[in-house]
């Protein structure tokens, strides 16, 4: 990859701990200026720090991304601070489980607010800075799980279904501006996403059973996320829109739950 982010600036939503946190300093050693958020202060400007130890440089933004006057200052924020956004990561989210018939609204407003209208609220925020800007494009983080169904997971999967579409409907709405739009769709990632939400009951004998759901016998680490959502934020994948770049193991392919 090189330096193909030398003088690029990236917003990346979600970035405390996990993908975000891994994909941030990744930037930040490819040469770009990054503006991470995330809800958690201290954790954020680790982040930061992380990111200028590699050479990018950084710029922290406390919110919360449900909220929709922190996307809009986020991306004035970062333009301010940096001259301008060249991409796009949506990559916070929350995952929640459970039968459809005891899933409370409460539930189900939380797992959409975060994972479509916050996702929402920062495409309608960086859409004008981006249009124009060579290379620019968006990255938004989806799942297996918006690409196959799980009982049990519908609220997600609806959720991430729906982020999957919105991804395609984009790539069609800014081709004519020269803005590509993908999205990254992960099987199951160690992260502390499963455990901050309680989804699963024994966490260590879900990662365990993941060796046989994913074909390729292993869960997922966040750098196998990283790498796909930097080739297709580079000029690499500069003839690429519209797509969902599956990094699963191979997940999607089975029946298996």
């Amino acid at each position: 990859m090189g330096s193909s982010f030398a003088g690029r600036v990236v917003l990346v939503t979600g970035g405390t701990s996990g993908i975000g946190r891994a994909l941030a300093v990744a930037l930040g050693r490819e040469g770009a200026s990054v503006a991470v958020t995330g809800r958690r202060a201290e954790l954020l400007e680790a982040t930061c720090a992380a990111v200028r130890e590699a050479g990018g440089r950084a710029l922290a933004i406390v919110g919360d991304q449900r909220d929709e006057a922190h996307a809009k200052d986020a991306v004035e924020r970062t333009v301010a601070a940096f001259g301008g956004l060249d991409v796009l990561v949506n990559n916070a989210g929350v995952i929640g489980s459970g039968a459809l018939e005891t899933t409370t609204t409460a539930e189900w407003d939380r797992i959409f607010d975060t994972d479509v209208k916050g996702p929402f609220f920062f495409l309608r925020a960086a859409i004008p800075h981006l249009k124009g800007r060579p290379g620019a494009n968006i990255v938004n983080l989806g799942s297996v799980a918006g690409i196959r169904p799980y009982g049990n997971l519908s609220v997600y999967c609806a959720a991430k279904a729906a982020l999957d579409e919105l991804t395609e409907c984009l790539a069609l709405e800014l081709a004519p501006h020269g803005v590509r739009v993908n999205s990254v769709n992960p099987g199951v990632v160690v992260t502390n996403l499963h455990k901050a939400s309680n989804a699963v009951p024994d966490y260590d004998a879900f990662l365990e059973r993941g060796k046989q759901t994913h074909p390729l016998g292993r869960v997922g680490h966040v750098d196998d996320v990283v790498a796909a959502i930097l080739h297709l934020a580079s000029d690499a994948a500069r003839w690429v829109t519209g797509t969902h770049a599956l990094v699963d193991g191979g997940r999607s392919l089975t029946g298996l739950r």
